[in-house]
């Protein structure tokens, strides 16, 4: 009874949307990937530097440069800004 049951279900599984996503996603991963911009690339690298000088800081640096990462980032990104103007 259960194999006639998977019998029945099988034209089933050929149209469900997991099979379909995982076709989908075998054609974007072949397409190739899209350039930065300029300015889309100087934003990553002062996130990562930004980033890096983040985790290099202690618990107690962390809380006079701004406690959270949002506040760190914002300051950082204006100091890295004016360094390079």
């Amino acid at each position: 009874m259960f194999a006639g049951l998977l019998l029945l279900a099988s034209p089933l599984l050929l149209t469900s949307p997991f099979v379909a996503s995982g076709a989908l996603a075998q054609a974007a991963a072949a397409k190739p990937a899209k350039e930065f911009s300029v300015g889309q690339s100087a934003a990553r690298e002062r996130q990562k530097k930004c980033g890096a000088e983040w985790r290099a800081l202690s618990v107690a640096d962390k809380a006079a440069q701004g406690p959270k990462w949002p506040q760190y980032y914002s300051k950082c990104v204006k100091r890295l800004k004016q360094m390079k103007a």
